[in-house]
């Protein structure tokens, strides 16, 4: 079955002066002479980009979009005009926001996370700044303390708004994350809690005792760079912990706690409350 908006492999019917013809259940597909790979011939499967063009008409190119039908992207918008925006989506053609899909108001030059949808009644591919309301909100396939991979929606006063594995929508406390994230960066999170509305709460560590393996690692790699000691310890402040190694106290605590059982930290003698890296670390204990 064709899937306008996505990749498909078609079988090349006929050449023509201005391009190929494409065999596919809706009929014969364009692709246009530019966009035909060398070497081609009769019969050959293409794995080519359908959509509609300016004429509401299907064609094939082998041009690579930023993005498919269901899929999160940051596209630039290039032409703010009445009834809507124009995103640069790595087509000849704009992918078009309409007004009534905007969040906010759009400014040409700046890239919003935008989801590429499929009108099925004209065939016709557009984009919605309303991420949350576009999201899927089954999550019955999720579990807690689950990976997943994020894409960064918004900052907000309470926490951190992302794209789930593009398809849901969750969000990170700010209280609870300790490491600087911007609009548009992706990373790895974990599924905290699941909650009864169906909404999605999110964490950058591993839930529990999981986490403390990666955050000892970073303890022992902070210390490393900075010469074997810092001044900070179990009484330190939570902003201070924080500051230095992006975790919170709770955390920093369990890890170091592990790390002077297995010999790898230890109190600096002469200064006692500064963490100091003990000589077992000659070992590789990360193996």
């Amino acid at each position: 079955m064709l899937e306008v908006g996505r990749y498909n492999d078609l079988v090349v019917e006929k050449s023509v002066e201005f391009g190929l013809y494409l065999n596919s259940e809706e009929g014969e597909i364009l692709l246009p002479q530019k966009y035909v790979p060398k070497d081609v011939n009769i019969g050959d499967t293409l794995n080519v980009f359908v959509y509609t063009d300016s004429e509401d008409r299907l064609v094939a190119t082998t041009l690579k979009p930023k993005g498919i039908v269901g899929d999160f992207v940051f596209l630039e918008a290039k032409d703010v005009v009445e009834f809507g925006t124009f995103m640069d989506w790595g087509l000849e053609k704009d992918l078009l926001i309409p007004k009534s899909e905007q969040r906010d108001k759009m400014v040409p030059g700046k890239k919003y996370l935008t989801k590429i949808c499929l009108d099925e009644m004209t065939d016709r591919a557009y984009g919605t700044t309303k991420i949350s309301v576009n999201c899927d909100k089954d999550i019955s396939d999720l579990k807690e303390g689950q990976e997943v991979d994020l894409i960064i929606h918004s900052l907000t006063k309470i926490g951190i708004t992302a794209v789930i594995n593009n398809r849901y929508f969750g969000m990170l406390y700010i209280n609870e994350t300790y490491q600087t994230l911007s609009t548009g960066d992706t990373c790895t999170g974990y599924i905290m809690r699941l909650r009864e509305d169906n909404k999605i709460d999110l964490t950058l560590k591993k839930p529990g005792y999981g986490s403390v393996r990666g955050s000892s690692e970073s303890i022992v790699n902070i210390l490393k760079a900075a010469g074997g000691f810092i001044p900070c310890h179990d009484k330190s402040s939570p902003a201070e912990i924080k500051k230095i190694f992006s975790m919170s106290k709770k955390e920093f605590k369990r890890a170091i706690g592990g790390l002077f059982k297995k010999g790898i930290l230890n109190l600096e003698e002469n200064a006692p409350g500064l963490l100091q890296i003990g000589d077992s670390l000659l070992d590789p204990w990360f193996a």
